[in-house]
């Protein structure tokens, strides 16, 4: 079936334009969720995804709807350059300029992961971990820009490690209970090596979740400086490629930083409470429990101003 157009020239149809008897209600939140956006950050390419929106004004007879593809054409600007506060600002002004008179308030939700090359612990081999990330821009009287980083590590059970210990210590001596002379350390070793350990404690892969807000005057996303902070205040990140020293290198932090959830919790807000370009920092970690089906959780929050987790 053909359709004929009598008047090609005649203007299109604008139906979010139109008048709208209950725009005396106003909105939220409008806009668009899922956005696919190549983005550049702390000089790496990501396929981000993005949320974008506006509020819409309660207006007496006002219009029906937003334009939502002025949201979405404003967003090429961010894929132009290393994404930055300002660039994102700029965006968000863009928004609300594009809805003049219908919108106060504009919001920006980027969500992606960053792959940033790891070296080993003491090998000369590297591999590339993915270190999940979300922005969270909001602009209305006020600027608010908050950054969240996901960091995985290992952490081990101090409990599982006293435990085993323990069975340690009494294996050894029942079987060196019959023994009369001293015993040598030829023989602790030769027992070692037969029985290992009767024991081992339980440990996991952790998550350490670190919200930040970013000061005023921020230029840049501190990506690979917190991602670095978070993981020398906990000592024992996850890593990729890995020779035998690397693995044993490994165990040894484990057990050189045994952590509870607890712990690991105030060792990052140690880290981070003195950051003076950072307004408030939360903080979040689970532990995967391998030895329960639920997770272990600790959060602490410090905040400009305020010296309570």
């Amino acid at each position: 079936m053909s359709v004929t157009i009598e008047t090609p020239n005649a203007p299109l149809a604008d139906a979010q334009a139109m008048n709208e008897v209950a725009s005396s209600i106003g909105l939220d939140w409008v806009g668009m969720e899922g956005i696919a956006l190549p983005i550049e950050i702390a000089g790496r390419p990501v396929s981000a995804t993005v949320n974008a929106g506006i509020d819409l004004l309660a207006i007496e007879n006002g219009q029906k709807g937003i334009h939502m593809s002025r949201l979405y054409q404003a967003l090429d600007e961010l894929t132009q350059s290393e994404l930055t506060p300002a660039l994102i600002k700029s965006t968000l002004t863009q928004f609300i300029i594009s809805h003049q008179g219908q919108a106060s308030c504009a919001h920006l939700h980027f969500s992606g992961d960053i792959l940033l090359s790891r070296p080993s612990l003491l090998s000369e081999m590297r591999g590339w971990k993915a270190y999940p990330f979300e922005i969270d821009a909001r602009l209305d009287h006020q600027w608010m820009l908050t950054l969240k980083i996901g960091v995985p590590y290992s952490s081990t059970c101090p409990s599982s490690a006293a435990l085993s210990v323990q069975v340690a210590q009494q294996q050894f001596s029942l079987d060196f209970d019959h023994q009369p002379d001293a015993i040598s350390v030829q023989q602790v070793s030769d027992w070692f090596d037969k029985r290992g350990l009767p024991a081992t404690p339980h440990s996991q892969r952790s998550w350490a979740w670190v919200t930040v807000t970013l000061g005023q005057d921020a230029a840049q996303f501190p990506v690979t400086e917190l991602i670095n902070r978070i993981e020398t205040a906990l000592s024992t990140p996850v890593q990729t490629a890995v020779k035998r020293s690397d693995e044993q290198a490994f165990a040894i932090a484990n057990g050189q930083n045994l952590m509870f959830c607890e712990d690991a919790a105030r060792r990052l807000y140690r880290a981070l409470n003195n950051q003076c370009h950072f307004d408030q920092v939360a903080i979040r970690v689970e532990h995967q429990e391998s030895l329960h089906a639920h997770n272990a959780v600790a959060l602490a929050v410090w905040k400009r101003g305020s010296h309570a987790a």
